[in-house]
């Protein structure tokens, strides 16, 4: 494959993009944050071993399906004469909860079939104690416990909470017979008979009444929690973080991320191996010819730059799969890649995002968590994205890595151009829809409290900045907007998922505020 010249590496004049006026750009701003290369170094890295698995082409793992075991709680009261002898609600026979029982099997096959995420409904069970909460759990190895709280103690509400799960109490008033929880959940159990809150790992937000759309985004939310607590991920050039040293080991400690670290050197024997392999460069061109051709691309760059990317994104393909994960970033991007990969990493990370991989630029450890979430949560790629100021309503949010199936189905069109700042490689000018919701996440340095932003894309500039660029508005005061910017990179995707992004934070946890 040829090769064009690589430019001289020169400083930055004042003020550009990204620069301090000392010529310090933002990426180096990421070395004086600490790049902290411990947790595990990925070994035993050699083409040979990863050249099969290169070259496979398939697209990412699926999410991992959520376990949802249902019981229902009730009890059989006996009729006593001239006292009060039932509680609230409607099912205080045998015959009562059997019928509930199958009502609840159905419902829930009605939720599994218009579900957009993987779920699986356990078949409900009766409970009448403490010990028969202890059986129907430990029998399955659920991550949800979907208690129907029909009647009975807080006995049986302490053992479904104190099972350790996630807990989520569905309750009728209009869909069925009435819950006697429906009348005391908040007073006798969730506020402990008193006027505050008073369990630590259950609160309103874990309680829906009838609305099975209701439960279904709560649901939503536990899978992407599910399949992003415990990432394992690799670190190309080591982990780090936006301007603070910590990131990496908060991102361990709040989302348990398995981070594993290839270094520079070792990448470069990669890619070397790789451009010396006939096999792996010819299917790179004949990819690159392949997407060249399809609908939506105009090619605004040198076309060995395209078939370039490809053949990195080969290569990171095969360091995933000997890792066994399917996510990636890559440190200091911005000048240590180009002489190795003769390219910019812009178009690769793109590339993977759209395979359903999960690839970030920058290796910063502040955002990636949330990016891992929302992708969980949704199915759709990220963007990973700098903000600006917000002013009159509007921000604009830029980055060079843009997906373009944002969606999580169809292709965006694209302008593949040079990186900006750099002016070389291949980067997607990725041309985001106008009136599309979004939902933006923004990370704090400390991992204490996320900002999340609702708003509706505007516009998709092309101005002398970042090259995938959208206009954002939003429906708040833009000093709210600019007063709750903590950390520095945003997290955008399509459609409005605030409200799931926030419940699954709570579980971490990690406060959260919806601005909008």
């Amino acid at each position: 494959m040829t090769t064009p010249e690589t430019p001289m590496s020169q400083p930055c004049p004042p003020r550009c993009c990204g620069c301090s006026s000392d010529g310090i750009t933002r990426r180096d701003l990421l070395k004086t944050g600490g790049v902290a290369l411990g947790g595990l170094a990925l070994t035993g890295l050699a083409w040979s071993s990863l050249r099969a698995a290169s070259e496979s082409l398939a697209p990412a793992a699926v999410r991992v399906p959520i376990l949802v075991k249902p019981v229902l709680s009730f009890d059989l009261p006996q009729r006593r004469p001239q006292t009060s002898w039932r509680s609230w609600g409607g099912v205080h026979t045998q015959a009562d909860a059997d019928k509930e029982l199958a009502h609840i099997n159905a419902e829930l096959a009605k939720v599994l079939a218009g579900a957009d995420f993987p779920v699986k409904f356990l078949p409900a069970s009766p409970v009448r104690s403490a010990d028969d909460v202890a059986k129907a759990i430990e029998a399955e190895a659920c991550d949800v416990v979907l208690h129907y709280a029909a009647g009975g103690g807080q006995g049986i509400l302490d053992a479904v909470v104190k099972s350790g799960k996630n807990v989520v109490f569905f309750l009728r008033h209009r869909s069925g017979p009435v819950s006697l929880w429906y009348e005391i959940i908040s007073p006798r159990y969730l506020r402990q008979h008193t006027d505050f809150l008073g369990v630590k790992t259950v609160d309103n937000g874990d309680v829906v009444v009838d609305s099975l759309d209701e439960l279904a985004w709560r649901l939503r939310s536990l899978c992407g929690l599910k399949n992003a607590v415990g990432t394992k991920i690799v670190a190309i050039g080591g982990p780090a973080g936006w301007s603070t040293p910590k990131a990496p080991d908060l991102a361990r400690e709040k989302f348990k991320l398995d981070i594993q670290t290839v270094t520079y050197p070792e990448l470069g024997e990669l890619i070397k191996a790789a451009r010396a392999d006939a096999t792996a460069v010819a299917l790179a061109q004949e990819r690159a010819k392949k997407y060249l051709g399809d609908w939506g691309v105009k090619l605004e760059t040198e076309k060995v730059y395209v078939e370039n990317a490809f053949l990195l994104e080969q290569v990171f393909r095969g360091i995933m799969a000997k890792a066994g994960c399917r996510a990636i970033t890559v440190n200091n991007c911005m000048g240590t890649i180009m002489p190795l990969a003769q390219t910019t990493a812009c178009m690769t990370l793109s590339l993977l995002n759209d395979a359903g991989f999960l690839a970030f630029c920058e290796s910063d450890f502040v955002v990636i968590p949330s990016g891992i979430l929302i992708t969980g949560i949704t199915g759709h790629p990220m963007f990973l994205n700098d903000p600006t100021y917000p002013h009159q309503g509007v921000i604009t949010l830029a980055h060079c890595t843009a997906p373009r199936k944002m969606d999580g189905k169809s292709m965006e069109a694209v302008r593949l151009v040079t990186h900006f700042e750099s002016d070389y490689g291949a980067a997607p000018k990725v041309e985001m829809r106008k009136g599309q919701k979004v939902t933006n996440i923004i990370s704090d340095f400390k991992m204490e409290h996320f900002s999340l932003l609702e708003g509706e894309i505007v516009d998709a500039p092309f101005l002398p900045i970042c090259r995938s660029q959208i206009d954002v508005a939003y429906k708040c005061p833009d000093e709210k907007v600019a007063l709750n910017m903590p950390g520095f990179h945003w997290m955008t995707c399509y459609g409005d998922y605030t409200r799931e992004v926030a419940y699954a934070l709570k579980k971490i946890p990690i406060a959260s505020e919806k601005l909008t």
